[in-house]
């Protein structure tokens, strides 16, 4: 049986699974998710917001808040969260546990924000509606997010979410707001398909994560609801209609922080079913040791093959045409590597920073919680 933590806790299910010690978030991170976040950062002024968010944020009111008017996991309150949580630090090697709360709200859902420390939320709705199993899968989703450094990005999209209502009056101050706002919500989404792929590992039970996300779009009614015809829908939805259909796509996506739910239940199942999971399952995986190590330049060669094979894979309309267009796929994945890495004719690609030796998928926050002698613990009240 696995171990929960660096001690032994009875909610572990009785079946084996894999621990991955020191596991890089670089071995479940989706090509998008990396790519989106270094064109967030290119971004003209979200350096600037950034900076003078991470020192205006109210963090410590936040945790105040959650720790007046939430219940806080632990071995005393949701033991059996508590058992999940310890145990999905311990598989994907976090070595310190993020505090997690439960909060009163029938709308199923879970988060994982903080600028200096993550704090895990997860709501009544969500715990009433998900078994043991694919409770599991959302709190290594969460894991993941932290794992990540994702937590930090996901804070400041709900604030700015926040403020560009307040200032909507203003001429013009809405509209920078907003592209930043949009902006985030695009890397926000692909930072899900991470994070579903985290709560794979944790769980490594695929049924479970399949049946976690049809609950969350059709409720507590499996009985009445099929893994096939549901991945069908993700299907018809990628081919269905013609270019019109394929705008009206995008324009619903826009304003969403998530993936729509078909959607990522496929391409959780199109993930588990590659070369990449297995050599993970296997214990053949990338490093944190290692990350110092990583490029820009190689994010960017990956995200390009991936945005490559995604056109020249895809069954909707528009991507068809801009497969068209750019004269195959295959000639849209060269020009998207040259234009990411500053190949082909020798101009300087503005994406590849010489020298560069940090992974694009990192932020300012630290990718894995900072060392914590004593092992995996339950951060105290001043540490989604």
């Amino acid at each position: 049986m696995t171990e929960s933590s660096h001690e032994s806790h009875e909610n572990v299910p009785s079946r084996q699974r894999r621990r991955f010690p020191g596991i890089s978030s670089r071995a479940y991170e989706h090509p998008a998710d990396r790519s989106a976040l270094v064109a967030l950062r290119k971004l003209s002024g979200f350096d600037t917001v950034f900076k003078a968010l991470s020192g205006l944020l109210p963090e410590r009111s936040l945790r105040l808040l959650f720790l007046s008017d939430s219940v806080r996991v632990s071995d005393a309150q949701f033991a059996h969260l508590n058992s999940m949580l310890r145990d999905a630090c311990y598989i994907l090697d976090l070595e310190k546990v993020p505090p997690m709360y439960v909060t009163q709200d029938p709308r199923p859902n879970a988060m994982c924000i903080g600028l200096d420390e993550p704090i895990i939320v997860v709501t009544t709705g969500l715990v009433e509606l998900l078994d043991e199993e694919e409770m599991r899968a959302v709190v290594g989703h969460e894991v993941g997010h932290a794992l990540s450094g994702h937590a930090v990005y996901r804070t400041i999209l709900l604030f700015l979410t926040g403020l560009a209502l307040k200032v909507a009056w203003i001429p013009l101050g809405n509209v920078a707001i907003m592209a930043i706002v949009t902006a985030l919500r695009e890397w926000f989404r692909k930072s899900e398909l991470s994070a579903d792929r985290a709560g794979l590992l944790v769980g490594q039970d695929l049924k479970a994560s399949m049946r976690g996300l049809m609950k969350i779009a059709g409720g507590n009614h499996l009985h009445e609801m099929n893994v096939d015809a549901f991945l069908a829908q993700a299907d018809e939805y990628e081919k269905g209609g013609d270019l019109r259909d394929s705008v009206l796509k995008i324009l619903n996506m826009l304003p969403r922080t998530h993936p729509f739910t078909t959607v990522r239940a496929a391409e959780l199942k199109k993930w588990s079913e590659t070369r990449d999971y297995q050599r993970i399952m296997d214990g053949h995986y990338p490093r944190r040791d290692d990350d110092k190590d990583t490029s820009v330049t190689d994010s960017f060669k990956e995200s390009a093959s991936h945005y490559a094979d995604s056109v020249r894979s895809s069954k909707d309309p528009l991507m068809k045409l801009v497969g068209d267009i750019a004269g195959g796929a295959g000639d849209l994945g060269g020009k998207l590597r040259d234009k990411f890495t500053g190949g082909g004719g020798g101009g300087g690609g503005a994406g590849a920073g010489k020298g560069d030796a940090t992974d694009g998928s990192r932020g300012s926050q630290e990718s894995r919680s900072p060392e914590d002698p004593e092992g995996p613990q339950e951060s105290g009240p001043a540490g989604n």
